[in-house]
């Protein structure tokens, strides 16, 4: 992000405006999760598939499982994660934790969009309190309750906005093309997984790698279920040779 005139008077505090109604904290957190691994989230009737690139920093001698980029928050609810992985990891904790006092208070599950909106009111007041900075991180949140399935994104800022099919995180912008271009209401499971891949493929540097890519799908049948690497790579065969990429940079 490129330093404008006269920016240093208002980005050393979140409680402090700029002239013209921006808190600069806020807009570097999202740098943050433009810096992130990519992921993305695609709907289905009866469920959600999620799936994230692992970078791992030495893949000889790094445990990819260590390494988590997609976190269950509760039998019907998952989220990936894009940004800072220790922000991410205290989201998803909170979300768990909320999650369970929903339960024990009223006997029932959490809806997927009140888990979500309390995600985002914490989020928020790391916005608005001196003393703190945002969370660098985003969370695509998905899963299905009496209402339907949701597939949700969380913003640094603490707002939300609802999906059919998305992406956040590094370079999202082709994968979201992609899914404007092929997304449709009636995917199957398989359809939602090999679309969710294939939109990571078209987001990545290097297209042709996703040996680390981690899947879920939240089914309301079936409920969650984490691919193994063997059964990720089954999926990845699958996948319509690589064409051209428009929007790249």
């Amino acid at each position: 992000m490129e330093m404008q005139p006269g920016q240093m008077a208002y980005d050393r505090a979140i409680t402090v405006f700029s002239p013209d109604g921006r808190l600069f904290q806020v807009e570097y957190a999202r740098e943050a999760v433009r810096r992130g691994a990519t992921t993305a989230g695609v709907v289905y009737p009866d469920g959600v598939a999620l799936v994230a690139d692992r970078r791992i920093p030495n893949p000889k001698l790094a445990e990819p499982a260590s390494l988590e980029k997609i976190h269950l928050i509760d039998e019907h609810i998952a989220c990936a994660t894009a940004g800072l992985v220790a922000d991410a990891r205290v989201l998803v904790d909170y979300a768990r934790i909320a999650s369970q006092i929903n339960r024990v208070t009223y006997a029932e599950p959490i809806s997927v969009e009140l888990l979500v909106r309390r995600i985002c009111d914490y989020k928020q007041q790391y916005t608005q309190f001196g003393g703190v900075r945002p969370f660098g991180t985003a969370l695509l949140v998905g899963g299905f309750d009496e209402t339907g399935v949701k597939l949700f994104e969380t913003e640094p800022s603490g707002s939300l906005t609802s999906f059919r099919a998305t992406s956040t995180g590094g370079n999202k912008g082709p994968a979201m093309e992609l899914f404007e271009q092929k997304y449709r209401p009636n995917l199957d499971a398989d359809g939602a997984v090999l679309l969710a891949l294939e939109g990571l493929r078209q987001s990545l540097d290097d297209s042709a790698n996703l040996a680390q890519v981690e899947v879920l799908t939240i089914d309301r049948a079936k409920g969650a279920r984490r691919f193994t690497t063997e059964e990720t790579q089954k999926y990845v065969a699958r996948l319509p040779p690589l064409g051209g990429k428009s929007g790249r940079s």
